[in-house]
């Protein structure tokens, strides 16, 4: 049976692996499919695509888009786009630029709240041309002001703490036609994180679909046993296709790891049917 994992990120992100080494432990771990999702950017695609070819991976071109729809974060993945495309690349390459403002912003608060260096700490955990919060939170665990990046973000970086600021994403509906004209598929990624009550689930779903998006990630790194059923049934009344993915950052989070996932669901409509 063929193994697939549609989610994880490399150093051209928040991620803690090349593009070249995420491969190479994909392999390792028994993925035959692998999708390199990147927040808001396809920089480590062609030599994820070229490692693909030396080990016998198959990897999907990707993305995760940032989102902001009714006042939170979402992310939408971007699976099978093409990386040249003009319309996709101007939308990723806005959001990076917000992206930077964002990270001086937090920096500045940081600062503020004491937290000297925070913008250089930060970049020097950046491989790649990208600064996210996760690289400022581990900063902030090189520097003792945390045991670990959970702490980070619990005690930093969300709303009401020092580091936080709030998103100011694309819109839903431009994210999933910026995936679509590139030729992808459009998926809501890990929807039990967001915490919404089933209500402004199911509204988000809606909008979702409206505007054209066809996947739904069911299984998740983040998502328990049980959030994976709650999702299945979310996907079967949608009539959305099922998408299964590690959310991988690194090795230094040895609770997700490549490849390690629950099978879908029964009565799931996998996303990577509809690819043959």
């Amino acid at each position: 049976m063929t193994s697939y994992d549609l989610h994880s990120h490399t150093t051209a992100s928040d991620g803690t692996l090349t593009p070249a080494k995420l491969v190479e432990r994909a392999k390792a771990a028994g993925v035959d499919v692998l999708a390199i999702t990147d927040h808001d950017t396809t920089e480590g695609l062609l030599q994820a695509d070229q490692a693909g070819k030396t080990h016998g991976v198959s990897v999907v071109n990707g993305c995760e888009v940032s989102v902001t729809w009714a006042g939170i974060t979402v992310h939408i993945l971007g699976l099978n786009v093409d990386p040249k495309n003009e319309p996709l690349q101007a939308g990723l390459s806005r959001l990076r630029e917000y992206r930077d403002t964002r990270a001086r912003e937090i920096a500045s608060k940081l600062e503020k709240a004491g937290v000297q260096g925070a913008f250089a700490g930060a970049k020097k955990h950046a491989k790649g041309s990208l600064i996210s919060r996760t690289h400022f939170a581990h900063f902030l665990v090189e520097s003792g002001y945390a045991k670990d990046v959970r702490s980070v973000f619990k005690h930093f970086l969300v709303k009401g703490k020092p580091g936080f600021v709030a998103g100011k994403w694309a819109e839903l509906g431009e994210v999933v036609d910026w995936i679509t004209t590139a030729g992808g598929q459009a998926a809501i990624a890990h929807p039990a994180r967001y915490r919404l009550t089933r209500t402004k689930l199911i509204r988000l779903i809606e909008a979702f679909k409206q505007a054209g998006g066809e996947g739904f990630e069911v299984v998740s790194g983040s998502h328990s046993r049980d959030e994976c059923f709650t999702m299945a049934k979310h996907a079967c009344d949608f009539e959305l296709l099922a998408t299964a993915g590690s959310d991988f950052h690194g090795p230094e989070n040895p609770w997700i790891e490549l490849g390690r996932l629950p099978q879908l669901p029964p009565g799931c409509e996998p996303i990577w049917n509809s690819w043959h």
